[in-house]
């Protein structure tokens, strides 16, 4: 389960080095095999492990290809999806349209979210905390039936 935010530079040929605290689970669990696609309600990248992947297929293939909302989300996550693999050196290479998407420059975060990773634009990463801790204060956690017990 992948957890923590990294700061990471994106080189100029459009690579970014997963920190090495991911890099041994990640070879293990399908053998560096990754899956990198746009997120569908934020500016930023999701990149699957291969095996989560197909669990993500496996809902698409679910959804209708006449419904133009369940249409348009299979071509926004397959249309933009790409198949990479960890090099030598930890890194995979993101395609010149998935950069565009997430407005990637220089300075990144990539952000664990359990079973993926979020990938940010460094300042849209900063906005986007300041924007849920903002969410959080002012609706509270009663705004969600399953957040109103949760504690820590």
């Amino acid at each position: 389960m992948f957890s923590g935010a990294s700061a990471l530079n994106l080189d100029a040929k459009g690579r970014i080095a997963m920190p090495t605290r991911y890099r041994e689970e990640l070879r293990a669990q399908d053998q560096g095999r990754l899956v990198v696609t746009v997120d569908i309600q934020s500016p930023c990248l999701l990149i699957y492990p291969a095996l989560e992947w197909a669990s993500v297929l496996e809902k698409l293939l679910k959804l209708s290809d006449i419904q133009p909302q369940e249409r348009a989300i299979k071509r926004l996550l397959l249309g933009y999806a790409q198949d990479c693999e960890l090099d030598s050196n930890g890194r995979i290479l993101l395609t010149p349209p998935l950069r565009q998407y997430a407005a990637l420059d220089k300075k990144t975060m990539l952000v664990g979210q359990l079973n993926k990773f979020e990938l940010w634009d460094e300042q849209a990463w900063q906005q986007q905390l300041a924007d849920s801790l903002d969410m959080i204060r002012n609706d509270g956690l009663e705004a969600s039936e399953r957040l109103a017990d949760f504690s820590l």
